[in-house]
């Protein structure tokens, strides 16, 4: 059986999902690295603290993402991700109205409800559902799209900072969930009772190994999972956070440094499309070991020489194409390892760590930049780079 061969209510859903994936990783996750500096001017607050309402949906997310993927694995995705898309909606469109710093942390922790219920985790949760343990190809042909949002959110954001503000842009931001997403969510993905008499048969994939018998989720091989997505967590915030203002400070123009973000989208996408075209004959786990090192490489790179646009062009593609496949790599990995029964939960227990670190990356590296320099925050990024690597080196496939 092909992704061809999936059920209407099954191509739907990834067609959904796709769509959705670009609003919700555009609009909730990318643009504070465009826009915290504009909102801590306006309101007088330090860029640490600015930032700590983008930490704090970050935590709230991790704390919420078991739960909000378990109810996946029980009812399906239509519930919890039009929730989720609405509930974003309106921390995005609070932001601007919000009349001190207590109204700002609120819309933040209702952004970071619809991080636990509309990104990646909770769409693979979906798609599991869905698919069942055939679940790695629309994982990644959802990843296509969800590699685009910071080629499309990045100038988007600046567009509209230029046009109506910053606070116009959260607003357009709102719109776009509430009127597109929440609807997509709601009316197009399958229903419960249709999901369950769409799964696919286990193997989707023709040239894909057989699975190996599943673990069980917990000792060892889930702590170094879940310790190794989290470096990439910690390294993936904090840069969508601080590496576009790093390259200006480098001597690049904010143009420049926006059309070399441009890069890290395509980057993403074109290196999916090589774990697609492999047909998964790749096992996820060295998708993982690959990734991290080609990002060890971009970062020390970047540590080593001076910025320049080239310097600064291939660091970008290289980095998105690694965090390309590791996001491949953290919806396939816990499937291969642990199985399809109980994925969503599984997939929120690894995920929470990992959007803790999330929270505090922003953070710590603002506090490192403000009190030492950004060379050492890329420094700091680099080691927890290494850790994640090491994790995943440690791992064993199941036999």
């Amino acid at each position: 059986m092909t992704t061809a061969d999936a059920s209407p209510p099954a191509t739907r859903a990834i067609i959904v999902l796709c769509i959705t994936q670009v609003l919700g990783w555009g609009f909730l996750f990318y643009p504070p690295a465009l826009t915290m500096s504009y909102i801590a001017a306006e309101r007088g607050w330090s860029l640490a603290q600015t930032l700590s309402g983008f930490s704090l949906a970050l935590v709230a997310a991790g704390l919420i993402a078991p739960f909000a993927c378990g109810e996946i694995d029980r009812r399906g995705g239509r519930l919890v991700m039009s929730v989720g898309a609405l509930s974003g909606a309106c921390g995005l469109a609070l932001i601007p109205l919000a009349p001190n710093f207590a109204v700002y942390v609120v819309a933040w922790l209702l952004i970071g409800v619809a991080m636990s219920s509309i990104l990646y985790d909770p769409a693979f949760a979906t798609l599991t559902r869905v698919f069942g343990a055939a679940s790695r190809r629309p994982i990644t042909i959802v990843t296509f799209a969800g590699g685009l949002a910071s080629t499309v959110a990045w100038p988007a954001t600046l567009f509209l900072i230029e046009i109506y503000g910053w606070q116009g842009a959260y607003y357009v931001f709102a719109a776009a969930l509430a009127f597109i997403a929440a609807p997509l969510h709601a009316f197009l993905l399958p229903a419960p009772s249709v999901v369950a008499a769409t799964v696919a048969p286990a193997v989707l994939l023709p040239n894909a190994p057989p699975p190996a018998v599943a673990l069980k989720p917990e000792g060892w091989p889930f702590v170094l999972m879940a310790a190794g997505f989290a470096g990439h967590a910690f390294v993936l915030s904090g840069m969508s956070a601080h590496l576009l203002p790093i390259l200006q400070r480098g001597g690049l123009s904010a143009a420049t440094t926006v059309a070399i973000g441009v890069l890290f989208g395509p980057a993403q996408v074109l290196s999916r499309l090589a774990d697609f075209m492999s047909g998964g004959r790749i096992h996820p786990l060295w998708v993982a070991r690959g990734a991290m090192a080609l990002m060890a490489l971009a970062f020390t790179a970047l540590v080593l020489a001076d910025v320049s646009p080239a310097l600064a062009a291939v660091f970008a593609i290289a980095f998105g194409a690694s965090n390309g496949v590791i996001t491949i790599a953290r919806g396939a990995l816990p499937l291969t390892m642990f199985g399809a029964a109980g994925y969503g939960r599984v997939l929120g227990r690894i995920a929470r760590p990992g959007q803790i670190l999330q929270a505090l990356s922003p953070f710590l590296l603002a506090y490192v930049i403000d009190n030492a320099s950004d060379r050492i925050a890329l420094e700091i990024t680099i080691v927890m780079i290494a850790v994640s690597l090491f994790c995943f080196m440690l791992i064993k496939k199941p036999e």
